[in-house]
Protein backbone atom coordinates (compact mmCIF):
# COMPACT_ATOMS: atom_id res chain seq x y z
CA UNK A 1 0.00 0.00 0.00
CA UNK A 2 1.21 3.56 -0.57
CA UNK A 3 1.65 6.73 0.18
CA UNK A 4 0.43 9.83 -1.90
CA UNK A 5 1.00 13.80 -1.56
CA UNK A 6 -1.38 15.79 -3.51
CA UNK A 7 -1.05 19.59 -3.41
CA UNK A 8 -3.85 21.40 -4.81
CA UNK A 9 -6.78 19.11 -2.90
CA UNK A 10 -9.14 21.95 -2.43
CA UNK A 11 -9.47 22.66 -6.61
CA UNK A 12 -11.50 21.43 -9.15
CA UNK A 13 -9.42 18.25 -10.47
CA UNK A 14 -7.85 17.93 -6.94
CA UNK A 15 -10.70 17.56 -4.73
CA UNK A 16 -12.33 14.71 -7.40
CA UNK A 17 -8.78 13.10 -6.87
CA UNK A 18 -8.70 13.49 -2.98
CA UNK A 19 -12.11 11.52 -2.88
CA UNK A 20 -10.94 9.03 -4.66
CA UNK A 21 -7.57 8.13 -3.53
CA UNK A 22 -9.32 8.09 -0.10
CA UNK A 23 -11.48 5.51 -1.45
CA UNK A 24 -8.70 3.39 -3.22
CA UNK A 25 -7.67 0.26 -0.70
CA UNK A 26 -3.68 0.72 -2.65
CA UNK A 27 -3.15 4.13 -0.60
CA UNK A 28 -2.58 3.72 2.74
CA UNK A 29 -2.37 7.52 3.28
CA UNK A 30 -3.33 10.94 1.45
CA UNK A 31 -1.41 13.66 2.43
CA UNK A 32 -3.01 16.95 1.49
CA UNK A 33 -1.05 20.59 1.57
CA UNK A 34 -3.57 23.22 1.64
CA UNK A 35 -3.81 26.88 2.71
CA UNK A 36 -7.09 26.56 4.20
CA UNK A 37 -8.65 23.38 5.91
CA UNK A 38 -10.53 21.18 3.55
CA UNK A 39 -12.69 20.41 5.77
CA UNK A 40 -12.27 16.49 5.01
CA UNK A 41 -12.61 13.99 8.12
CA UNK A 42 -11.35 10.45 7.04
CA UNK A 43 -8.88 7.72 8.69
CA UNK A 44 -6.49 7.82 6.11
CA UNK A 45 -6.29 11.65 5.43
CA UNK A 46 -3.58 13.61 7.03
CA UNK A 47 -3.85 17.25 6.40
CA UNK A 48 -1.63 20.14 6.72
CA UNK A 49 -1.99 23.61 6.29
CA UNK A 50 1.22 25.35 5.13
CA UNK A 51 2.12 28.71 3.99
CA UNK A 52 3.42 27.90 1.11
CA UNK A 53 5.89 31.20 0.71
CA UNK A 54 7.86 29.50 3.54
CA UNK A 55 7.95 25.69 2.23
CA UNK A 56 11.85 25.85 3.81
CA UNK A 57 9.40 24.96 7.40
CA UNK A 58 7.97 22.33 6.10
CA UNK A 59 9.15 20.58 2.59
CA UNK A 60 10.69 17.46 5.06
CA UNK A 61 7.06 16.55 4.86
CA UNK A 62 6.65 16.07 1.30
CA UNK A 63 7.46 12.19 1.56
CA UNK A 64 5.49 9.75 0.07
CA UNK A 65 5.32 7.28 -3.46
CA UNK A 66 3.76 9.29 -5.21
CA UNK A 67 3.02 13.59 -5.71
CA UNK A 68 -0.10 14.86 -8.10
CA UNK A 69 0.10 18.55 -8.10
CA UNK A 70 -3.34 19.69 -9.44
CA UNK A 71 -2.65 23.50 -8.21
CA UNK A 72 -3.98 26.31 -10.49
CA UNK A 73 -5.37 29.61 -10.28
CA UNK A 74 -6.59 32.59 -12.39
CA UNK A 75 -5.14 36.13 -13.27
CA UNK A 76 -8.65 37.35 -11.98
CA UNK A 77 -8.80 35.28 -8.85
CA UNK A 78 -4.75 36.24 -8.48
CA UNK A 79 -5.09 39.44 -9.15
CA UNK A 80 -2.17 39.76 -10.96
CA UNK A 81 0.14 37.51 -13.61
CA UNK A 82 2.87 37.87 -11.12
CA UNK A 83 0.81 36.40 -9.13
CA UNK A 84 -0.88 33.89 -10.78
CA UNK A 85 3.01 32.77 -11.93
CA UNK A 86 3.57 32.01 -8.21
CA UNK A 87 0.65 29.95 -7.37
CA UNK A 88 0.80 28.11 -11.11
CA UNK A 89 4.64 27.98 -11.22
CA UNK A 90 6.87 28.98 -8.31
CA UNK A 91 4.58 26.99 -5.62
CA UNK A 92 4.42 23.54 -8.01
CA UNK A 93 8.02 23.38 -9.20
CA UNK A 94 9.20 24.00 -5.47
CA UNK A 95 6.96 21.65 -4.00
CA UNK A 96 7.86 18.93 -6.95
CA UNK A 97 11.74 19.86 -6.38
CA UNK A 98 11.58 19.02 -2.62
CA UNK A 99 9.52 16.18 -3.54
CA UNK A 100 12.62 14.63 -6.20
CA UNK A 101 14.71 15.51 -3.42
CA UNK A 102 12.18 13.65 -0.69
CA UNK A 103 12.54 9.92 -2.96
CA UNK A 104 9.16 10.75 -4.43
CA UNK A 105 9.34 8.22 -7.53
CA UNK A 106 6.11 9.42 -9.15
CA UNK A 107 4.68 12.85 -10.32
CA UNK A 108 1.48 13.45 -12.11
CA UNK A 109 0.94 17.13 -12.94
CA UNK A 110 -2.31 18.82 -14.58
CA UNK A 111 -0.91 21.37 -16.73
CA UNK A 112 -3.29 22.76 -19.62
CA UNK A 113 -3.78 21.93 -23.84
CA UNK A 114 -0.76 23.97 -25.52
CA UNK A 115 1.39 24.61 -23.07
CA UNK A 116 4.13 25.99 -24.66
CA UNK A 117 7.52 27.40 -23.87
CA UNK A 118 7.58 29.47 -26.73
CA UNK A 119 3.90 30.78 -26.81
CA UNK A 120 3.66 34.19 -27.07
CA UNK A 121 0.25 33.49 -24.63
CA UNK A 122 1.42 33.83 -20.68
CA UNK A 123 -0.74 31.07 -19.40
CA UNK A 124 0.40 28.79 -21.83
CA UNK A 125 4.37 30.04 -21.95
CA UNK A 126 3.95 29.08 -17.92
CA UNK A 127 2.56 26.03 -18.13
CA UNK A 128 5.13 25.21 -20.76
CA UNK A 129 7.96 26.27 -18.76
CA UNK A 130 6.74 24.43 -15.75
CA UNK A 131 6.55 20.93 -17.80
CA UNK A 132 9.78 21.94 -19.04
CA UNK A 133 11.18 22.57 -15.80
CA UNK A 134 9.96 19.66 -13.79
CA UNK A 135 11.08 17.33 -16.87
CA UNK A 136 14.91 17.38 -15.65
CA UNK A 137 13.98 16.55 -12.22
CA UNK A 138 15.07 13.06 -10.88
CA UNK A 139 11.66 11.11 -10.89
CA UNK A 140 11.36 8.42 -11.37
CA UNK A 141 8.50 8.61 -13.76
CA UNK A 142 6.86 11.62 -14.75
CA UNK A 143 3.14 12.04 -15.71
CA UNK A 144 1.77 15.93 -17.28
CA UNK A 145 -1.49 15.87 -18.35
CA UNK A 146 -2.82 18.14 -20.40
CA UNK A 147 -6.55 19.15 -20.58
CA UNK A 148 -8.42 21.74 -22.32
CA UNK A 149 -10.93 23.54 -20.12
CA UNK A 150 -12.07 22.21 -17.26
CA UNK A 151 -15.96 21.28 -16.04
CA UNK A 152 -17.37 20.72 -12.92
CA UNK A 153 -19.15 22.13 -9.56
CA UNK A 154 -16.73 24.60 -8.71
CA UNK A 155 -16.88 26.21 -4.53
CA UNK A 156 -17.27 29.91 -6.24
CA UNK A 157 -20.48 30.03 -9.07
CA UNK A 158 -18.16 31.73 -12.48
CA UNK A 159 -21.67 32.37 -14.80
CA UNK A 160 -19.50 33.61 -17.84
CA UNK A 161 -17.25 30.44 -17.38
CA UNK A 162 -20.63 27.88 -17.60
CA UNK A 163 -21.77 29.89 -20.75
CA UNK A 164 -18.46 29.78 -22.37
CA UNK A 165 -18.32 26.01 -21.39
CA UNK A 166 -21.34 25.28 -23.35
CA UNK A 167 -20.72 27.74 -26.59
CA UNK A 168 -17.04 25.99 -26.63
CA UNK A 169 -18.60 22.25 -26.59
CA UNK A 170 -21.59 23.35 -29.12
CA UNK A 171 -18.66 24.23 -31.19
CA UNK A 172 -16.11 21.47 -30.70
CA UNK A 173 -19.04 19.09 -31.86
CA UNK A 174 -19.30 20.11 -35.23
CA UNK A 175 -16.14 21.88 -36.17
CA UNK A 176 -13.73 18.55 -35.82
CA UNK A 177 -10.90 20.52 -36.17
CA UNK A 178 -11.77 21.96 -32.28
CA UNK A 179 -12.15 18.94 -30.68
CA UNK A 180 -8.99 19.05 -29.15
CA UNK A 181 -10.07 22.58 -27.19
CA UNK A 182 -13.57 20.84 -26.03
CA UNK A 183 -14.27 20.95 -22.47
CA UNK A 184 -13.22 17.90 -19.65
CA UNK A 185 -15.01 16.95 -16.56
CA UNK A 186 -12.56 17.32 -13.80
CA UNK A 187 -13.37 14.05 -12.31
CA UNK A 188 -12.70 12.34 -16.01
CA UNK A 189 -9.04 14.39 -14.99
CA UNK A 190 -8.93 12.68 -11.83
CA UNK A 191 -10.01 9.47 -13.08
CA UNK A 192 -7.14 9.36 -15.44
CA UNK A 193 -4.35 10.50 -13.05
CA UNK A 194 -5.21 7.46 -10.98
CA UNK A 195 -5.65 4.75 -13.80
CA UNK A 196 -2.40 6.34 -14.90
CA UNK A 197 -0.11 5.94 -12.05
CA UNK A 198 -1.26 2.43 -11.01
CA UNK A 199 -0.50 1.18 -14.94
CA UNK A 200 2.78 -0.69 -15.79
CA UNK A 201 4.77 2.24 -17.57
CA UNK A 202 8.56 1.86 -18.03
CA UNK A 203 8.63 5.51 -19.48
CA UNK A 204 9.76 8.04 -17.84
CA UNK A 205 7.80 10.98 -19.00
CA UNK A 206 4.08 10.35 -20.59
CA UNK A 207 2.46 13.11 -21.33
CA UNK A 208 -1.55 13.24 -22.11
CA UNK A 209 -3.14 15.17 -24.08
CA UNK A 210 -7.07 15.97 -24.46
CA UNK A 211 -8.06 12.59 -26.88
CA UNK A 212 -5.02 10.39 -24.30
CA UNK A 213 -6.77 11.51 -21.15
CA UNK A 214 -10.14 11.07 -22.30
CA UNK A 215 -9.03 7.20 -23.76
CA UNK A 216 -7.06 6.17 -20.55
Amino acid sequence: MKTVIIIGATGLVGSQLTIKLLNDNRYKLVKIFVRKSSSITYPKLEEHVVDFDKLETWKHEISGDELYSTMGTTIKKAGSKEAQYKIDFTYQYECAKAASENGVGKYLLVSSAGANIKSGNFYLRMKGELDEKISVLPFRQLYIFRPSILAGERKERRRGEEIGISVIKFVADIIPLLRKYRPIEAETVAEAMLKAANMENKTKISIFDLDQIFEV
